[in-house]
């Protein structure tokens, strides 16, 4: 019982020291580059998209 209970108590330990310790930057969004720029004329077809209830709208635009 004792030798589990040290057993216990040392994991807890290094899992707290372990949340503390920085964490190297993971690759992904934090990293992604700038947004692309949209094509001339997106807002003429744009225009007929309905926005939801929070205001915001899809819209699909196919380039070449």
């Amino acid at each position: 019982m004792a030798v589990w209970l040290v057993l216990v108590a040392a994991a807890g330990g290094l899992t707290l020291w372990w949340q503390d310790s920085p964490q190297p930057q993971r690759p992904g969004w934090e990293r992604s580059g700038p947004a692309p720029s949209l094509p001339a004329g997106w807002e003429t077809a744009c225009a007929d998209a309905t926005p939801d209830e929070n205001g915001r709208a899809l819209c699909f635009i196919r380039t070449r």
